[in-house]
């Protein structure tokens, strides 16, 4: 696991928990990225239910981060919202 200490997003947090979501869209991504390596594993299916337990962890507006994360391509979402995945980065590059 990343020392908090030293991962760019250290500072939005306090006590493990995220003070406010960025409203500045690059901080927002690092924070995107960084709840998306650390919370989810790939090659895994969630449910809607194990994505919010998990973004709760962090933060109580797990509705807005998962929605973050799915908008922003840090988390895949099936058509019917029956499942959700961690997106792996591309191969191309």
């Amino acid at each position: 696991m990343t020392e908090p200490s030293t991962h760019p997003v250290a500072a939005l947090f306090s006590h493990g928990r995220l003070t406010a979501i960025p409203r500045k869209a690059a901080r927002r991504e690092q924070l995107l990225t960084h709840l998306a390596e650390t919370l989810f594993e790939g090659g895994r299916e969630y449910t809607e239910a194990e994505v919010n337990d998990a973004l709760r962890t962090v933060h109580e507006d797990c509705s807005a981060l998962r929605r973050y994360l799915v908008e922003g391509g840090r988390l895949t979402r099936r058509r019917d919202g029956s499942g959700y995945r961690r997106a792996e980065p591309s191969a191309a590059g």
